[in-house]
């Protein structure tokens, strides 16, 4: 397996299968065109794209840079062989590179696959915390 930085729109659309939806390109576009955002593709020995990662760097005026897992998928045939916390390693490498001084992640209380994942990968668990929304594209 290979884990490779994804910059190309057209390897983003081979891999939909991969997203919670059919990726929209222009936002596929956009997000690849900020150097504060990242989409790493595990890739496996036949070259298809089998997981994926998305993370956000953030930075505040008096916290600095962070980075933010956005997303992480696996393709069903290939969970539970590594993908996903050789995925995290990545993104939180390069995020040391990048001067960040943390990395973070939210995820549902019952989601127990993703919550195995991300402590096998060194995270650790904070106090629990409550997510607002705001649906902006309602009237």
């Amino acid at each position: 397996m290979r884990i490779e930085r994804v910059t190309d729109a057209t390897a983003v659309t081979a891999a939909a299968d991969l997203f919670d939806e059919p990726p929209i390109p222009a936002a596929t576009e956009r997000f690849l065109a900020h150097p504060g955002h990242h989409l790493l593709f595990a890739y496996d020995d036949s070259g298809r794209a089998v997981g994926m990662i998305s993370g956000v760097e953030m930075t505040h005026p008096d916290k600095g840079t962070e980075m933010f897992i956005y997303e992480l998928g696996v393709a069903p045939a290939a969970r539970l062989q590594g993908i996903a916390t050789r995925l995290v390693a990545e993104l939180a490498a390069i995020a040391r590179r990048n001067g960040c001084y943390g990395m973070w992640v939210g995820t549902e209380n019952d989601n127990a696959a993703a919550l195995a994942t991300y402590r096998r990968a060194g995270a650790s668990e904070e106090t629990s915390f409550t997510l607002l929304n705001w649906d902006l594209l309602q009237d």
